[in-house]
């Protein structure tokens, strides 16, 4: 298995006839982007983190990662390993006394905190491979940032 590093390209609003969903994109820098579907309280999380806001309150993302901190345990990276059925797995991977620990999440959660915890994201190949796109195959988007301000 081949894991590919990703960086997080933006977070959007796909707009259609039928729906306006939120998405993340990542992009591998080759020109290959991988759009995920996700829920709008995970894209303002990530929005957030991506632009290195600090709120008044923590997010549930924050309050995660600080009770990691509270007991030592270090988030290393996130892993987006599979698909099934158009669905997205991926692991979260922790570190606590040179142990490594996998804790499965949805990739939109663990995008967020891979941003706050300033950690890599990587993308197996073969899901890169299945399902990346390129720009101008990507659904109609308007940055989340611009949406909430309409």
């Amino acid at each position: 298995m081949t894991q590919v590093r990703c960086e997080v390209k933006g977070v959007f609003m796909a707009i259609s006839d039928a729906a306006t969903v939120p998405l993340v994109i990542l992009t591998d820098g080759s020109g290959r982007l991988l759009p995920i579907f996700i829920g709008i309280w995970e894209a303002v999380s990530i929005n957030s983190a991506r632009n290195g806001e600090i709120l008044p309150r923590p997010f549930t993302h924050d309050l995660f990662l600080d009770l990691c901190g509270k007991f030592s345990i270090t988030l290393r990276s996130l892993q987006i390993d599979s698909i099934e059925d158009g669905i997205y797995y991926a692991q979260l991977v922790f570190v606590n006394h040179r142990h490594e620990e996998y804790l499965d999440c949805r990739p939109s959660d663990g995008i967020a905190l891979a941003l706050r915890a300033d950690v890599p994201i990587f993308v197996e190949e073969s899901v890169l491979a299945s399902s990346a796109q390129k720009a101008e195959d990507l659904p109609q988007v308007v940055e989340l940032s611009s949406f909430l301000q309409k």
